[in-house]
């Protein structure tokens, strides 16, 4: 099931106090991105986030959930409706999210 574009904007929405929050569709979801870094993304309308170490600490209770099959697991941001939240978290794993390495192109 792909992921609506009503969710994502529902989400970007709860995420304007942030800058640089930018997004990708691919495959019928969305990837999320936080001042050039991917945070998570939008499955089967669902926000998950990349599981660091400090997703852990700012969500303790979270779920693992596969984005879609044969992916690594996420955890799922059960605070979808509490735009504070969110911005909270963007803000907490930012520095531990991994650079964007560069595509060649061929």
């Amino acid at each position: 099931m792909a992921s609506s574009k009503e969710y994502l904007e529902f989400i970007l929405g709860q995420l304007s106090g942030l800058e640089g929050i930018t997004y990708r569709a691919m495959m019928g979801e969305y990837i999320i991105y936080y001042k050039g870094k991917i945070v998570g993304g939008i499955y089967d309308d669902r926000l998950l986030v990349k599981p660091v170490k400090s997703a852990l600490a700012y969500m303790p209770t979270a779920s693992y959930e596969l984005p879609y099959e044969g992916a690594s697991e996420m955890l799922l941001v059960d605070e979808v409706d509490n735009g504070e939240y969110l911005t909270g978290l963007f803000e907490a794993i930012y520095d531990e999210l991994p650079v964007p390495k560069l595509r060649k192109n061929k």
